[in-house]
């Protein structure tokens, strides 16, 4: 496992990171240790200027959200966690052969663009200006993707709810499940090693128990996560963001419901070690009310023989027999695609939203009670769609399933990634060449 090679490294990068904008001979002595090895992780390597990088990135980062920069060996010690962390999951991203092409990758540049109402090249003009070597940025949202298909396959594809469970959690808290509330968290967790003795597991409860009480005092919730947490949020102040019902992690869900902006709660045990969550705000709305819209279509999918603009044609003149005066239940019996309509003259039943794919339901969405759509296109093909009614009801018994699922599913992703997480860090070769880094 990881062993501290060099004693007066952190002190050397510190000095040289504090003084080199004030001093030139500094300066030149930043850039000629800058490509010293700094970390070995499995068959990678972090560079003292990749550390520079992600600590100028992570200060700037802090002055933006108005955190206070805390010690600069606590800030050393979590950039490079996080770094570490990233190179590990890379390297099992690799091993298990997921790799983001081209097209997907520039594709997500041209959503970033967009999403910042910019084009590719103003945004690239956008970076740029700001300091951000594009080529690096755009390796960097690739890495961001690799890391994310692995947790789904790894973690979030293997996740399985019951029935039960879903029982279970309705019964205890049904009354955070049947409303829209969302949490702003965050959190401080001190870890603990995979088996550790009892005066570990004290003196880490002794610590919890600590940082709880001087959060209480008032002292900076941002400052002392930055500082002492040993969570992979530890860089952003420990700011879990804001989180629905289901996003809030089983084992602080039961006392984040119940407490009120800024309380924070008492110190929480976990596997992976003690945790202490503040509740910054919550927000929430309980209408429940679902508007359903009673449907029937003819559906008409290409197919080998009939081609998409075949499959349109015929679409278009099944429509003009039913503005003729054709019945639209004797033309769906015999004439739509869909085996599970067909049989009842086209009925789908009543229908709410999402439960159809997006172009279906826009156009159902637009049509008033009684009229019949022109030939509309979809993944399945080309439809014919009549509204018969429309009608408001009380689903609070499905969306409160559906809720409870769904709240299952996140906590069980949070808890489960980061205990993957551990297990990856705990199996892969780390080798720290600046004294103070835990390994």
């Amino acid at each position: 496992m990881a062993h501290s090679r060099t004693t007066s490294a952190l002190a050397a990068i510190l000095l040289i990171l504090l003084s080199a904008a004030l001093h030139p001979v500094l300066a030149q002595e930043r850039d000629r240790f800058m490509d010293r090895i700094v970390a070995v992780v499995g068959e990678d390597v972090i560079t003292q200027r990749e550390l520079v990088q992600r600590l100028e990135t992570a200060e700037q980062q802090l002055v933006q959200r108005g955190v206070a920069i805390p010690d600069r060996d606590a800030l050393v010690r979590q950039v490079m966690e996080r770094m570490v962390l990233e190179r590990i999951q890379l390297q099992e991203a690799e091993r298990v052969g997921i790799r983001i092409d081209e097209l997907t990758l520039n594709r997500t540049m041209e959503n970033i663009a967009a999403e910042n109402n910019l084009t590719l090249r103003q945004l690239r003009n956008a970076l740029q200006a700001e300091g951000v070597d594009f080529n690096q940025f755009r390796e960097q949202i690739r890495d961001e993707l690799t890391i994310a298909q692995l947790r789904r396959r790894q973690v979030e594809d293997r996740l399985r709810v019951g029935e039960q469970e879903i029982d279970d959690l309705i019964a205890a808290e049904s009354g955070a499940i049947d409303r829209d509330v969302r949490y702003h968290l965050a959190h401080i967790l001190v870890a603990l090693p995979p088996g550790a003795d009892s005066r570990t597991i004290a003196e880490a409860r002794e610590k919890s128990g600590t940082l709880r009480d001087r959060a209480v005092a008032g002292e900076d919730f941002a400052s002392l996560a930055i500082t002492y947490s040993d969570a992979p949020d530890a860089l952003e102040g420990g700011d879990l963001g804001w989180r629905g019902a289901a996003d809030v992690p089983t084992l602080f869900a039961r006392n984040v419901i119940l407490m009120r902006p800024g309380e924070i709660t008492p110190v929480l045990r976990s596997p992976n070690g003690f945790h202490i969550v503040k509740l910054i705000d919550r927000e929430g709305r309980s209408d429940v009310a679902v508007q359903q819209a009673r449907v029937r279509h003819i559906l008409i999918s290409p197919d080998q023989i009939r081609g998409d603009r075949e499959a349109e044609e015929e679409a278009r003149i099944l429509y003009q027999r039913i503005q003729d005066g054709a019945s639209f239940e004797d033309l769906a019996r015999a004439h739509s695609d869909d085996p599970g309509s067909a049989g009842r003259g086209g009925e789908l039943g009543w229908l709410s939203p999402g439960e159809t794919v997006p172009a279906f339901e826009e156009a159902v969405d637009r049509l008033p009670v009684g009229e019949v759509s022109p030939p509309v296109q979809s993944p399945f093909g080309w439809h014919i769609i009549e509204v018969l009614d429309r009608r408001a009801v009380d689903a609070t018994r499905e969306l409160i399933r559906a809720r409870a699922r769904e709240i299952l599913q996140n906590r069980k992703r949070e808890e489960e990634t980061e205990l993957w997480l551990r297990r990856l860090r705990d199996e892969a070769f780390i080798e720290y060449r600046i004294e103070g880094l835990r390994s």
